[in-house]
């Protein structure tokens, strides 16, 4: 919303016993988010605000939102939002537009899929690819795994939510990374349900049609691994996993080379862990001490953290569970998910 009877809506919002958070961004655009709901914080209702808005800029360019020149002609345009804004406050099994990780699948045959990806990739002469099962992040470059961790939410939740097409040249702006100068992105489906995606340059000359040509080519031999990439295991646990009884949801992250990867949980249905990246804000930003557990209790979840200098566990615990069994229970989980008897 543009910042056009601003107090009017606040006084009207306040009047009716309404949550009110509001935020300004470079200068020009005002966003308003309403909630009714008890308890709602300022964090969450914040973070819904930040991702309405790199949503914007992923689709439409920061140019466009901050320098209005024809108020009429950007509502119009702001409609190709719409779908991936509902999206953020939808009931979905997924918790990435709080958390800002990129929720993932484990995939079995990971070294050749990987393999193969790399090989994709540089075929189509881009160093960004991907694979995404059903709007969750299975496979990714280097590259792409260095991009801001907003950034790799929004585009998965992008691919999920597009309309099912055999090819896309789809251009987009990276909200970090280069929220004026659109680049293209390339999806083609391999399967029902699982995409290949390349971002590409504004000057890249490959044309639109490489990508599907490339697909028989490189991804026909491995038809059985990619099947099973669109039939993860319940709630994106590697096969065999289990959890200790009370755990709800959990994160889970390991340090990689330029990036980490993590486990994630949905809030919504309190399930169990699946896989996702996080994001790059220190762990004790803010904290005058490295704390390596800490817990919270209320009267309906408990929770608990873990940080060492090779993991990073949050769980989300019931009620029940005894407070002094909330070490070794996470404890144990860390290890059951990294299987590293040591953590």
């Amino acid at each position: 919303m543009f910042g056009a009877n601003l107090d009017v809506l606040l006084m009207a919002a306040c009047t009716a016993n309404t949550h009110v958070v509001w935020r300004v961004f470079h200068n020009s655009i005002t966003l308003i988010v309403l909630s009714s709901e008890e308890g709602a914080s300022d964090f969450a209702l914040g973070r819904l605000l930040d991702n309405t808005f790199s949503a914007m800029v992923l689709i439409l360019g920061l140019e466009e939102l901050v320098n209005v020149r024809n108020i009429e002609r950007l509502k119009k345009d702001l409609r190709a939002c719409y779908k991936l804004i509902d999206s953020f406050l939808a009931s979905l099994e997924r918790s990435g537009d709080l958390t800002q990780c990129v929720e993932c699948v484990p995939v079995p045959h990971g070294a050749a899929l990987q393999e193969c990806l790399e090989a994709f990739v540089a075929a189509a002469e881009s160093r960004f690819g991907c694979l995404v099962a059903g709007g969750r992040l299975a496979l990714a470059t280097e590259p792409w795994w260095q991009l801001a961790p907003q950034e790799l939410l929004l585009l998965s939740w992008l691919v999920g939510l597009l309309p099912p097409h055999t090819a896309r040249d789809y251009p987009i702006y990276l909200p970090h990374g280069s929220p004026t100068v659109p680049h293209r992105l390339l999806t083609c489906q391999l399967l029902p349900g699982l995409e290949a995606c390349l971002i590409c340059g504004p000057t890249h000359l490959t044309p639109s049609p490489l990508c599907p040509q490339l697909v028989p080519r490189f991804w026909k031999p491995l038809l059985e691994p990619l099947q099973a990439c669109v039939s993860p295991q319940p709630h994106g646990l590697p096969h065999g996993t289990t959890l200790p009884p009370g755990v709800l949801w959990g994160a889970r992250g390991e340090p990689r080379e330029e990036g980490s990867q993590t486990h994630l949980g949905p809030l919504p249905t309190l399930t169990p862990p699946c896989l996702a990246a996080p994001p790059q804000e220190p762990f004790q930003a803010g904290f005058p001490h490295h704390a390596r557990h800490c817990y919270v209790v209320s009267a309906t979840h408990k929770a608990y953290a873990i940080h060492t200098p090779q993991h990073q566990l949050f769980l989300l615990l019931a009620p029940h569970v005894p407070t002094f069994a909330l070490r070794p229970l996470a404890t144990r989980a860390l290890q059951r998910l990294t299987g590293d008897t040591t953590c």
